[in-house]
C-alpha cells in the first residue's frame, strides 16, 4: 500500500502533531506500509536536521507563496500542492496527519483530528483570519473520506461540531511515541524523592487556561499534608487571562511555599519526575488525548485528573477523577492519595497494565485499517 503523507509538522517533534507525524511513520513502515512524504519548504528545511527514515521517500511540494507570504503558502500547501504532488507519485491514498484537510484532493483522503479546540473553547478561536482558516479546514472535513479521532470524546466532537457521519470517522488512540520511563535511571529517582522525603504531587504540562493550573495552586489551601506540589513546564512569559503566571496564583492563595516551580525540563527530567512523584495531577478541562496522562500512567504514577473529555478514557481505574472545575474534590483527592500509600501502591500496578493497552504498534495497525477501507473499495 502507497500512502502519501502531509509532512508539514516534519521536524517539530515538541508539538503533539509532530510527535504524531514520526511515531506514525516509523509504526506504518514496520508494518510494510509504504509512505511518501511530502513536505513544504518549511518541512524541507527542518528535515537537513531530521532526517526521515531511510525507507521513506521524501518529496517537496513549492508554492507560488514561497519566501514571500508564509501564511498563504501555508494553505496553499495543504489545500493544493500536496494533494497534487501526492497523486502525482502514485499514491493510493493521501493522509494528513492534523486538522487541515484539502477541500477538493485527486484522491482518497484521511485525516485525522487530535481536537476541535477552536471550536468548542471561544478564547482559542483567534483573530479572524485564524477563524477563517478554522472555518476552511471545518468544511473540508466534512468533504474527507475518512477521519481518525484520537479518542472517542474528540470522535463525540467531530458529530456535533461539524456534522459528520458516523460511519466515516473512526477513533485510533495514540499511545507513548518514546519510553523514557525504562531509561530513568534508580538514582536519578532517588534523588529526586531525597529533596520531598514526604513525596510530591506533580503537574507537568501548559498554563494556558483550559488545564486549569491556578485551580490546582488554589486547591493546595485545603491540603493539609506536609508535601508540595511541584509544578513543570515553561512558565507564561506574560500574565494574561488566557495564560495567567501561576506564581502570581500561588502568591495571592498563600501557598508559595507548598508550591515549587520547575521552569521547562528536558526529556530526561521530565521521565525522572514522573518515576518519581507519588501523584500526577492533570485538572485540564479539555484535552484531545491528554498524553501526559498516558506519560505517567507508563510509570506507574497515579493520577488525579478532571473528568472531562478525554481523560477518563486513558485513567479508566488507575487513579482518581474529580469533577471538572471542584477545587474541593479536587484537593480531597491529592490528600487521600498522598496520605495512603498502600492504595498507591494498588494503583500504581493498575497505572502499568493501563499503559500497556496503548501502543503505536496498535495505532498503527488500526490506522492501515482505516487506509484498507477506502484502497480496497
Amino acid at each position: 500500500m502507497r500512502v502519501a503523507m502531509n509532512a508539514h509538522f516534519w521536524g517539530r517533534t515538541t508539538t503533539g502533531s509532530g510527535q504524531y507525524l514520526h511515531a506514525l511513520v516509523k509504526a506504518l513502515g514496520r508494518l510494510g506500509v509504504e509512505v511518501l512524504l511530502v513536505a513544504d519548504s518549511a518541512a524541507a528545511r527542518r528535515a537537513v536536521a531530521t532526517l526521515p527514515p531511510p525507507n521513506v521517500t521524501w518529496r517537496v511540494a513549492g508554492t507560488p507563496f514561497d519566501g514571500r507570504q508564509p501564511h498563504v503558502a501555508k494553505v496553499w500547501f495543504e489545500q493544493v500542492a500536496a494533494p497534487r504532488l501526492a497523486a502525482a507519485l502514485g499514491a493510493e491514498l493521501y493522509h494528513v496527519p492534523y486538522f487541515a484537510p484539502p477541500w477538493r484532493a485527486p484522491l482518497p483522503t484521511v485525516a485525522t483530528v487530535h481536537d476541535l479546540i477552536p471550536l468548542r473553547l471561544p478564547s482559542y478561536r483567534g483573530s479572524a483570519l485564524v477563524r477563517l482558516y478554522t472555518a476552511l479546514v471545518a468544511r473540508a472535513a466534512r468533504r474527507a473520506d475518512r477521519l481518525l479521532a484520537d479518542s472517542e470524546a474528540t470522535r463525540q466532537d467531530i458529530f456535533e461540531l461539524l456534522g459528520v457521519a458516523p460511519d466515516r470517522v473512526r477513533t485510533v488512540y495514540l499511545a507513548v511515541a518514546d519510553d523514557g520511563a525504562s531509561r530513568v535511571s534508580p538514582g536519578a529517582v532517588r534523588a529526586l524523592r531525597g529533596k520531598w522525603p514526604d513525596g510530591f504531587a506533580l503537574y507537568l504540562g501548559g498554563f494556558d487556561v483550559r488545564k486549569r493550573v491556578p485551580l490546582l495552586i488554589r486547591a493546595m489551601r485545603h491540603v493539609a499534608g506536609r508535601w508540595p506540589l511541584v509544578v513543570a513546564g515553561a512558565l507564561p512569559r506574560r500574565d494574561t487571562p488566557f495564560t495567567p503566571d501561576p506564581r502570581r496564583v500561588a502568591d495571592e492563595a498563600g501557598v508559595a511555599d507548598r508550591v515549587i516551580f520547575l521552569g521547562r525540563v528536558d526529556e530526561g527530567q521530565k521521565w525522572a519526575l514522573l518515576s518519581a512523584a507519588s501523584l500526577f495531577v492533570f485538572p485540564s478541562v479539555y484535552e484531545g488525548f491528554g498524553l501526559p496522562v498516558l506519560e505517567a500512567l507508563t510509570c506507574g504514577t497515579p493520577v488525579v485528573a478532571a473528568a472531562a473529555s478525554s481523560l477518563p478514557e486513558l485513567v479508566g481505574p488507575a487513579g482518581r477523577l474529580v469533577p471538572p472545575d471542584d477545587e474541593l474534590a479536587l484537593a480531597s483527592a491529592m490528600e487521600a492519595l498522598m496520605a495512603d500509600e498502600g492504595e498507591r501502591a494498588r494503583l500504581a500496578s493498575l497505572a502499568r497494565e493501563r499503559a500497556g493497552r496503548f501502543s503505536w504498534a496498535r495505532t498503527a495497525a488500526q490506522t492501515a485499517a482505516v487506509y484498507r477501507e477506502l484502497v480496497d473499495t
